[in-house]
């Protein structure tokens, strides 16, 4: 074994100690690793085994269940409003623009159901939803990593909310921003960036690069997407070259000019954030050490306590 396959398998083992070992007081707003323990005890599981199943089938909800817990954290804390469906009387949050392109939503009813089958209102949607990032994650390749539970489900799901998601013409400063009012550093930031090393982005999303000659972009790679966008909008492009593997290629196509947002090109363009997305480029484990810290600091946004949330019995609509 290599001297940098070692330190690799060393920095992963000294995460997951860090995790087993201080997970158990984790303390933030009463948020704790082993919160099912007594209550639900086989329902990690679950959600685990519901997962890889969906996974197995389509490798590509790996990208689909990140990309939920993100924008479901994002607006209003992680209180699994994203799920919710629009009513006659309010439409809901997955049916702003930002959204409607979300998908894996089944997986999470079926996890659902099947916790719901072993313990009646005990685990709520929120927690589900965090969980199967993380699943998602570490199935993927990427880092193992454990998460506090305890959030509760919240009642406001409002398409008005989700103006607060970043947007994919974002500058750098623009999304230092979006994720300083959320807590995050600029590091954080460009860490939970990385999650674009799983999955797709659709034509309408990065066709305005092309428009314009963007000197952030590689002209030859711009030939590979408008190719994509002659496919129309919704034609897809993966954001590297191993889109259902969870790795630090993302980083190295930055370095290439081949980020296909604008959003993602801006990290490297800019000079606070290229010397961090160097870093990972070069040290896959040091991304995933820092992935893994940000991803548990996001669920903790904003969770809902006691009487301020619930545990729904249908994830996608309020009890």
């Amino acid at each position: 074994m290599s001297k940098t396959m070692t330190m690799v398998n060393l920095l992963s083992l000294f995460i997951l100690v860090e995790v087993v070992v201080g997970g158990f007081r984790y303390g933030v707003d009463g948020l704790r690793m082993d919160y099912y323990l007594m209550s639900c005890p086989f329902a990690e599981q679950i959600v685990k085994n519901t997962v890889n199943s969906a996974l197995q089938n389509d490798p590509s909800l790996a990208a689909a269940l990140v990309r939920m817990h993100f924008h479901d954290c994002f607006i209003e804390g992680c209180d699994g409003s994203v799920l919710i469906d629009s009513t006659k009387d309010n439409t809901a949050e997955k049916d702003s623009p930002g959204n409607l392109s979300l998908r894996g939503y089944k997986v999470i009813d079926d996890a659902k159901e099947q916790v719901e089958e072993q313990c009646p209102g005990i685990v709520s949607c929120a927690d589900i939803v965090a969980m199967a990032a993380r699943d998602a994650v570490f199935w993927a390749g990427g880092p193992v990593y454990d998460i506090p539970k305890g959030r509760k489900d919240g009642r406001r799901s409002k398409i008005e909310d989700t103006i607060n998601l970043p947007f994919p013409t974002f500058n750098t400063s623009e999304l230092i921003s979006a994720f300083g009012k959320r807590g995050f550093t600029a590091q954080e930031m460009v860490a939970l960036s990385g999650a674009h090393t799983l999955g797709v982005a659709r034509c309408s999303t990065f066709k305005g690069r092309l428009s314009s000659a963007d000197p952030s972009l590689d002209s030859s790679f711009a030939k590979t997407l408008s190719k994509t966008c002659s496919g129309g909008d919704n034609a897809e492009q993966p954001f590297d070259a191993t889109p259902r593997s969870f790795d630090n290629f993302y980083f190295n196509a930055l370095m290439r000019k081949s980020g296909v947002l604008f959003s993602d090109q801006t990290l490297y363009t800019t000079p606070r954030t290229r010397g961090i997305v160097n870093g990972y480029a070069m040290n896959q484990a040091m991304f995933f050490f820092d992935f893994q810290q940000a991803m548990v600091k996001m669920g903790t946004l904003d969770v809902k306590e006691g009487s301020n949330g619930e545990v729904r019995q249908d994830c996608r609509k309020i009890n």
